[in-house]
């Protein structure tokens, strides 16, 4: 599918602590947490949800102890664990003295796709638990919350965590997502077929055929979403399945690794820039790639394309940002 590594959220603080495991923290109803909550609730943050809030910070050192708040509740269903929301997220870096933004994507002009885990450090997690569209959350993360390795990846990314703490405030803009729904169709492609068991099982795609593969692009609507149509410049969430025209042969599977994959459109071949550029979010496609929108002449060796190779996919669009 990627022809090159995707761009990931342009706030690689928040990404360095977020895939690694955070260490576990004191209970939140110890002392220390409490003192740091009080620490948490005396930075002002104010503007409404969907802007770029602005960060008062109270005077004298920063707390280097993890907390987090939700500043605006919203409305719907609060996240758990699993969830994968579309949110706007604004970093600080809190160190007593400027307490600089340090990225923003209001500044960006797009959302991000953030994930509930309790892989997150404990107080974005504990941030994020609960969280609804249309809310505002705040997380003040601290050494206490990183590993070793996340304060030296910090370190080396210029941010100490031994004398400040990041404080992230995160907007919910809604939850992408975790199936699709809807009367699948038969997509009409000579040579291929698509199962559609329903619910967040993968569709069985089947390419084994004599029939000649199409030479242009080709996208067919299995089930159409009620989604805004995703632009050209976005980030999807998706769960996709892909073989190659002709011998059934299985290259790549999101169903199968047991998470859908986010990628920006134009960070893949043109092949998926442009067939899944204008589809409905909640929709399922079908789309087959020629060589000359996919890997080109010179194939992937690691997923065992040829050149002359034609791709087939099967695409849930879960999400975009």
């Amino acid at each position: 599918m990627r022809r090159r590594t995707a761009l990931v959220a342009a706030l690689p603080l928040l990404l360095a602590v977020a895939c690694g495991t955070a260490q576990k923290t004191a209970s939140s109803a110890s002392p220390a947490a409490s003192g740091a909550r009080a620490a948490a609730t005396a930075i002002k943050v104010t503007g409404e949800v969907g802007k770029k809030p602005t960060l008062t910070f109270p005077s004298g050192q920063p707390s280097l102890t993890s907390a987090s708040i939700k500043v605006v509740e919203g409305q719907g269903t609060p996240a758990k664990d699993g969830d994968v929301l579309t949110a706007n997220v604004t970093v600080y870096n809190w160190d007593g003295k400027e307490n600089k933004a340090a990225g923003s994507d209001y500044d960006q002009g797009k959302s991000e796709f953030v994930s509930v885990s309790p892989q997150l450090p404990k107080a974005l997690h504990e941030a994020l638990v609960g969280a609804k569209p249309g809310g505002r959350v705040m997380a003040v993360v601290a050494k206490d919350n990183l590993s070793a390795e996340q304060l030296d990846q910090a370190k080396q990314q210029g941010q100490d965590f031994t004398s400040t703490s990041q404080v992230l405030v995160i907007d919910v803009m809604s939850a992408t997502l975790k199936s699709i729904e809807g009367t699948a169709v038969d997509p009409g492609v000579d040579g291929v077929k698509v199962g559609n068991p329903g619910g967040d099982k993968a569709p069985a795609l089947t390419t084994k055929t004599s029939e000649k593969a199409p030479k242009k692009l080709v996208v067919k609507t299995v089930i159409k979403g009620a989604g805004p149509a995703v632009k050209a410049d976005q980030t999807v969430l998706a769960h996709y399945v892909g073989k190659i025209w002709g011998t059934d042969k299985q290259f790549d599977s999101s169903w199968e690794r047991g998470q859908p994959a986010t990628f920006a459109l134009n960070q893949v071949v043109k092949g998926w820039s442009q067939g899944l550029t204008g589809v409905p979010v909640g929709s399922r496609v079908l789309i087959t790639i020629p060589p000359d929108l996919g890997y080109g002449k010179e194939g992937n060796a690691q997923g065992g394309i040829k050149g002359t190779d034609t791709l087939v996919f099967v695409v849930d669009v879960l999400g975009a940002a």
